[in-house]
């Protein structure tokens, strides 16, 4: 058994903080992955993994060893893969997200990939079930609002989303320009769940203090909110760039300023070991690129460690 073998394994143990997953990323025995990992600390002479009851937490001497071998081993596994598909282009990726981004920012700017042969494949969900295909490799990247795990994941940002609170153009006449914290808490909230995520932000940067407020309606599409906005039902708050159009025509109107509004952003994610498949690596180079990300961002997977 090659030294290149225990490397392998060492990376995808260290990349997923378990020798099983490890093991069943490179469809070896789990007793396998260890004897690997064994061998390979007896060629360092120092421990790499404290082993716990779920899982492993990697030492420093397995940082170090990371940085140093990682960015190679994956090189080397992507060459070997352009070679394996030779001039084949195409084939099917999976993209996981939330539905509405992907709807507003996303979808209509992938037509140029299916031309070239790509079968792209779009699953939605929430930020559990969004890590959970990316975490099975179901899905071959990932768009999340939340910042992804540096130690398993790669990623890039995509933009940055500002939090505006938006009403129908009557509703903000009859509100005035400076409302009160109790005038706004008198007219229908209208929330993509209970716990208010883009809702909590902007009213206590607005008031100073945490909402207290129940919704009068729910639903976990923000286009479903904006129709129901427009048309006067409630208010609401919603990413900049899902309401650009409708405030630009008028239809709604926001009372947050834009340079005050509070702000996260969005990343493009994937797990390092997939960047080894050039197909995916040229999806995700595309993506970003209708981000105008800088190609240094790109890729960041490909000099940083495991």
């Amino acid at each position: 058994m090659s030294h290149l073998d225990h490397l392998r394994t060492f990376i995808e143990a260290y990349r997923l903080q378990s020798f099983t997953r490890a093991a069943e990323a490179l469809g070896i025995t789990q007793p396998a992955a260890s004897q690997h990992i064994q061998a390979l600390e007896a060629f360092v002479g120092k421990p790499l993994f404290v082993r716990r009851a779920r899982g492993v937490t990697a030492t420093e001497a397995a940082d170090e060893l990371a940085r140093a071998v990682g960015p190679m081993l994956d090189g080397l596994q992507m060459r070997l893969a352009t070679y394996r598909l030779g001039s084949e282009g195409g084939g099917t990726v999976h993209i996981a997200g939330p539905s509405d981004f992907i709807d507003a920012k996303v979808a209509a700017g992938l037509a140029p990939l299916m031309a070239q042969g790509f079968r792209i494949r779009l699953h939605t969900g929430n930020r559990d079930r969004i890590y959970s295909l990316l975490n099975a490799s179901t899905a071959d990247l990932a768009i999340t609002a939340s910042m992804p795990d540096e130690h398993s994941h790669g990623f890039a940002r995509l933009l940055t989303e500002r939090f505006l609170l938006v009403l129908a153009p009557q509703m903000a006449d009859a509100l005035g320009k400076h409302p009160t914290a109790e005038r706004l808490a008198s007219l229908p909230l209208i929330a993509y769940d209970e716990d208010l995520p883009l809702i909590r932000p902007v009213w206590t940067a607005m008031f100073r203090f945490a909402p207290t407020l129940q919704a009068a309606l729910t639903i976990p599409d923000l286009r479903i909110i904006q129709d129901l906005v427009i048309k006067g039902q409630g208010w609401s708050v919603l990413p900049d760039y899902q309401c650009t159009e409708a405030r630009e025509s008028g239809r709604l109107v926001s009372i947050t300023s834009e340079k005050n509004a509070p702000t996260n952003n969005l990343y493009l994610v994937w797990n390092k070991a997939s960047m080894r498949n050039p197909r995916i690596v040229h999806v995700r180079d595309f993506i970003l690129g209708l981000f105008n990300e800088s190609a240094s961002a790109r890729a960041s997977d490909e000099v940083l460690p495991g």
